[in-house]
């Protein structure tokens, strides 16, 4: 989650953003709650996190195709210990 998204979805008439300004879709400045800024990237920040350390889901399927009910298993224990590593 970077600062740029967060702007988007706290302030829904952002069309641009440059640096740490926003504007609508018209080019007028448009104003936005920093504070709204930094606890929308604070909440959200597990979702990047998560992201970058689930298992590839190859490895899902791969068992799947296999019919290895333990590599599907050993998948789904990774995932769950992702989820308690970078909790919601």
């Amino acid at each position: 989650m970077n600062k740029h998204q967060a702007i988007y979805a706290v302030t829904p008439t952002a069309a641009v953003i440059r640096g740490d300004e926003a504007f609508d879709a018209a080019g007028n400045p448009v104003a936005y709650d920093e504070a709204a800024v930094q606890a929308y990237m604070a909440a959200n920040s597990y979702k990047a996190k998560r992201a970058a350390a689930y298992p590839p889901i190859t490895d899902y399927i791969d068992g799947i195709v296999k019919g290895d009910t333990a590599q599907v298993q050993a998948y789904i224990d990774a995932c769950l210990a992702v989820k308690q590593e970078f909790p919601k």
